[in-house]
């Protein structure tokens, strides 16, 4: 078999995770060995938060919410409840906003709730 030399392939592959690390402290950029290491974390990292990131979402949606629902006079529990009972399907993305930016909407929406929960 004949012999590989792997130069240019290995400058290569090192200069690639040199460059992916740019901006990380210390030796974690410059040194390759260092770096790579690095990079294999950050990727993990990145990978697992990535789906951790829809958790989070939704956890502010359901906080923004609870807290509009609750200034109307229903918990975030009888407001989700009163929702499915009457049939309306919002998803928390769409109602969150709503709450934020068209409060009158959310209010209809609560009325709508209260009406199936029989909270006055």
């Amino acid at each position: 078999m004949t012999r590989v030399k792997r130069g240019v392939t290995k400058h290569r592959r090192h200069k690639k995770v040199l460059a992916q690390t740019k901006g990380f402290r210390g030796v974690r950029h410059s040194l390759y060995k260092r770096a790579h290491e690095a990079l294999i974390h950050a990727m993990d990292y990145a990978y697992r938060h990535r789906r951790e990131r829809k958790g989070d979402f939704r956890r502010l949606w359901i906080i923004r919410i609870g807290a509009a629902a609750r200034s109307l006079g229903l918990t975030y529990n009888q407001f989700i409840h009163g929702l499915k009972s009457a049939g309306v399907e919002i998803d928390r993305k769409m109602l969150a906003d709503m709450a934020v930016r068209d409060p009158q909407a959310f209010k209809e929406l609560v009325d709508v709730a209260k009406g199936q929960v029989g909270v006055a």
